[in-house]
């Protein structure tokens, strides 16, 4: 299914945060590519201190840009504190509706529109690879099977249905977050994105799938490395028993 596109915004407020740390070669292409999707929308980029100036690039467009908006952290402090970080601006500066996306241009921001107009009916909107008409571009089959042997994973030990558990590209409204407890989250890494979505799940959330093609980056390193793996699989098992014990 293709993306579509448009101008202005009929929506509500909308922040796209989008969490940085060495991405010099591609945040320029995805502000521009967010501007073109869907004008009307802020943009939060939280840069973990990158060395390779992506910071200093980010104050540059929000001093061009005054829908631009940046925070600086000390360094590389995981993915999903700096989403949480994020998460707090929205709340502090009032947007009802919080939008995450990767740096790297795995996501096509061209989504946007698509994602924020089923807002009105659903809590959160999940940009999916694994549902009818989505799929990834340039993956490995390695990558595939590991990305795929993870979401199987989650099924069977979190019972969640969606299928496409852990991506990152999703749209939420505010009060859902609020309803979740941001500050009671335990994972600062890309299994960041799956307890969110499984407090949400149990917060009785309304959540839609839409199909999205997910490009492996093409500038620009990976952050995903054997910590980022055994941590996964760590804090599955750790949500898991939270449940057991009643604390989810």
């Amino acid at each position: 299914m293709s993306p579509t596109r448009t101008g202005r915004s009929k929506n509500p407020k909308t922040l796209v945060i989008v969490p940085t740390y060495n991405e010099i070669e591609n945040l320029q292409n995805m502000y521009d590519r967010i501007v073109k999707a869907h004008g009307g929308v802020d943009i939060l980029i939280v840069d973990d201190g990158s060395p390779d100036g992506t910071g200093k690039l980010a104050d540059k467009l929000a001093k061009k840009d005054k829908k631009v908006h940046v925070i600086h952290r000390a360094g590389k402090l995981g993915l999903g504190t700096a989403v949480i970080a994020g998460f707090h601006f929205a709340l502090d500066h009032h947007y009802p509706l919080i939008t995450t996306i990767d740096a790297d241009l795995s996501h096509d921001p061209a989504y946007i529109p698509q994602m924020l107009s089923l807002m009105g009916e659903y809590d959160m909107v999940i940009g999916s690879r694994y549902v009818h008409d989505g799929g990834m571009v340039n993956w490995s089959i390695k990558r595939l099977l590991i990305s795929l042997f993870a979401n199987y994973m989650l099924k069977m030990i979190l019972g969640i249905n969606q299928a496409d558990c852990s991506g990152g590209f999703k749209c939420y409204r505010a009060e859902l977050i609020r309803k979740i407890g941001i500050d009671r989250v335990i994972s600062p890494g890309y299994v960041f994105y799956v307890e969110i979505l499984y407090r949400a799940l149990k917060a009785g959330a309304r959540v839609k799938e839409i199909p999205i093609i997910f490009v492996n980056r093409g500038k620009g390193k990976s952050k995903l490395g054997m910590g980022e793996v055994v941590g996964y699989a760590k804090n599955i098992f750790k949500l898991k028993f939270l449940t057991m014990i009643g604390r989810i």
